[in-house]
């Protein structure tokens, strides 16, 4: 089978953006430089000095619209394509007027061309709910520059030359909009500058609003019926052994995209413009070319950036193949159960914690979701609520962000109780295939004792083989191979310099002390990766990342509409 690869943005269309960028930085220029006398005394002849200032002013404003549509031009989309070429046009008209400017005239027509003639390059599909935003935004701003510069005039009624009528008034606001004056005349020019000042700043934030609506990437809720759960249920049953990520594919906020067989399917959530898929795909190897393809295009025809959190490594080879590029973000805790123990003197410091808590009265019941009762259950999620660290439910990568549905019956819990039997902490742990567990919540008391969640953890191992598991995951750890060659003996000035910066993210993120969490039960370290198409969407895909995290706020109604697909 020929592996699909992802469709890049072509170097044409990268071309024809930074060209746009630059003739809307020649219109900048243009429309500060003062204009050649003799043509400007030309054009004075037909268009009055307030129109030659307006074309200059339109100019500016122009290219900095062109600048600003480099981006989507870049992207394929189709809005940006259509505002950049009736901003050439216009341009065009604009420097004529400005002044009789032929040659940036010439430079601007050259682009419109250009434009023209590469139009099937531009084919991002545009979000609907976008284009109604920015449509109702441009009207808003309008509609409210208008009655503001209305209300102006009819302040200034006395003040104007003659007897003009409501309808003047009306045309002389809705004109100060777009930079244009109307037909009325103020005895005094301060009004006649405050209502074009007015009209003319709603003008450009409405445009400039509805172009910032217009052009922002789409998102996409997650549609998932019946069949596509049952399908994926059956995936996850047959190859949910793969990947420890592979069960929080059934996240309700996360979309999926089926190979053309659908054999194989991505997870993905579409945050800020990226579209983010988590872990490998599901199904069979052979048939990951497939969807990763399907995919591609999709986030290519949305113009969207695809990315990919904690890959395995053989699916990390299959992201390389298809186009993206790869680098190791973190490793995963992964304990094998056969060779767990708390003897050695590696392990004192978690055994001497167990004891501590045991000693106090703790302990801990394993059971099976579907083992509890459903009094018991929801005491469990009850008490999870209660123990939660703040409103916000974190996870996106490696979190199933649900407790106690009957989906999860196979789910795992260990509740650490106190000697008076009061519930004081819990795990929650997601089937890993048939022999495995991976860890998805990890709640406790702040007022428990300290070492209960070791006692919850060595719980797990080591009732492993009565449960028929051979392996657990314990959490993923960002840029772990950082902290542990910084503690080698040699390590260099940028290694530890590197590693006092994610110290201080750790204040916020809990990079360092993730990763010490879990080595202290000796797991073995493998690694996970993040595939990108280029360097320069690390920013970007970054930002995405943390928000579908939770570490950075989410826009409350991307949220709300987010929560409200998922119900």
């Amino acid at each position: 089978m020929t592996q699909p690869r992802l469709e890049r943005p072509p170097l044409s269309r990268r071309a024809i953006a930074r060209i746009v960028q630059v003739v809307g930085l020649l219109d900048i220029v243009t429309g500060i430089s003062p204009p050649r006398h003799g043509r400007l005394f030309t054009v004075m002849e037909f268009v009055p000095a307030a129109g030659v200032l307006t074309a200059r002013a339109a100019t500016v404003v122009a290219g900095l619209l062109l600048i600003y549509l480099g981006a989507g031009l870049r992207r394929g989309k189709r809005q940006a394509w259509r505002v950049a070429v009736v901003l050439a046009a216009a341009s065009i008209l604009l420097h004529l007027v400005k002044g009789l400017d032929y040659g940036a005239a010439a430079v601007a027509g050259v682009v419109l061309v250009m434009l023209l003639a590469t139009q099937d390059r531009f084919t991002t599909v545009a979000d609907p709910r976008t284009r109604w935003r920015a449509l109702w935004a441009l009207a808003g701003f309008a509609a409210a520059g208008f009655l503001l510069g209305f209300v102006e005039i009819a302040v200034r009624a006395n003040h104007l030359v003659g007897t003009p009528g409501v309808a003047d008034w009306a045309e002389e606001a809705a004109l100060g909009l777009i930079g244009i004056d109307g037909p009325l005349a103020f005895q005094r020019h301060f009004g006649a500058e405050l209502v074009a000042y007015t009209t003319g700043a709603c003008g450009l934030l409405a445009i400039g609003t509805a172009l910032l609506l217009l052009l922002r990437p789409g998102s996409r809720p997650p549609q998932r019926g019946e069949e596509a759960e049952a399908r994926l249920d059956e995936l996850l049953r047959r190859y949910g052994g793969q990947d420890s990520l592979g069960y929080f594919a059934s996240r309700a906020d996360k979309a999926l995209m089926w190979a053309p067989d659908v054999s194989a399917v991505v997870a993905y959530r579409v945050v800020n413009g990226v579209s983010l898929a988590a872990g490998d795909p599901i199904g069979p190897a052979s048939a990951w070319p497939g969807a990763i393809g399907a995919w591609l295009a999709d986030a290519d025809r949305h113009g969207w950036t695809p990315a990919v959190l904690g890959c395995g490594n053989a699916a990390g080879q299959a992201y390389r193949k298809a186009g993206l590029d790869v680098v190791e973000l973190g490793d995963e805790a992964v304990v094998d159960t056969s060779a767990f123990s708390l003897d050695g003197r590696p392990m004192r410091g978690v055994r001497q914690a167990v004891s501590r808590v045991r000693r106090a009265g703790y302990e801990c019941r394993v059971a099976r979701q579907r083992d509890l009762s459903p009094a018991e259950l929801e005491k469990v999620v009850r008490a999870a609520d209660q123990f939660r660290d703040g409103p916000v439910e974190r996870g996106f990568s490696m979190a199933l962000s649900r407790l106690g549905d009957p989906r999860d019956a196979d789910c795992l819990l260990v509740l650490g109780h106190d000697a008076e039997g009061r519930l004081r902490g819990l795990l929650q742990l997601v089937p890993w295939g048939a022999d495995g567990l991976s860890l998805d919540l990890m709640r406790g008391d702040r007022t428990a004792a300290n070492g209960l969640t070791e006692l919850m953890v060595v719980s797990v191992l080591e009732q492993t083989p009565e449960l028929g598991i051979r392996r657990v995951s314990l959490n993923f750890a960002v840029l772990r191979s950082v902290f542990a060659r910084a503690d080698e003996l040699g390590a260099g000035p940028v290694l530890r310099l590197w590693r006092r910066m994610l110290t201080v993210a750790s204040r916020l993120w809990q990079i360092e002390s993730l990763y010490r969490s879990n080595a202290k039960y000796l797991p073995t370290w493998t690694p996970r990766y993040l595939c990108f198409p280029t360097a320069r969407d690390l920013p970007r895909i970054a930002v995405a990342a943390l928000t579908a995290e939770a570490f950075l706020p989410e826009r409350p109604l991307r949220r709300a509409a987010r929560e409200r697909a998922t119900t």
